[in-house]
């Protein structure tokens, strides 16, 4: 699994112009089951994605280029890969 770690690089005037483009982006990864789930960080400093396994890490961070957010420069992207060692059985559609 992976999980995303968005950080807003630009003021939030810049970002609020390009979160309906981001979202737009996310719908269909969250419906294909690439995406668990994603939402702002609380405080608002940026963002977090929880991708679920079967790929690569390159391959997800290729995808990422094509958010808008990375591609207005809004935002920078940590991709942390991690192995779930215990997790709530219903979680393990997602492993």
């Amino acid at each position: 699994m992976f999980v995303v770690l968005l950080t807003y690089v630009k003021p939030m005037k810049e970002v609020e112009a390009v979160t309906a483009q981001h979202r737009a982006w996310l719908d269909p990864h969250v419906a294909s089951g690439l995406l668990i789930a994603t939402g702002p960080q609380v405080p608002r400093t940026g963002g977090v994605l929880l991708a679920r396994g079967g790929g690569t890490k390159a391959e997800l961070e290729a995808l990422l280029k094509d958010d808008p957010f990375q591609i207005a420069g809004v935002a920078s992207y940590q991709v942390i890969e991690f192995a779930p060692g215990k997790y709530h059985q219903e979680m393990a559609q997602f492993l």
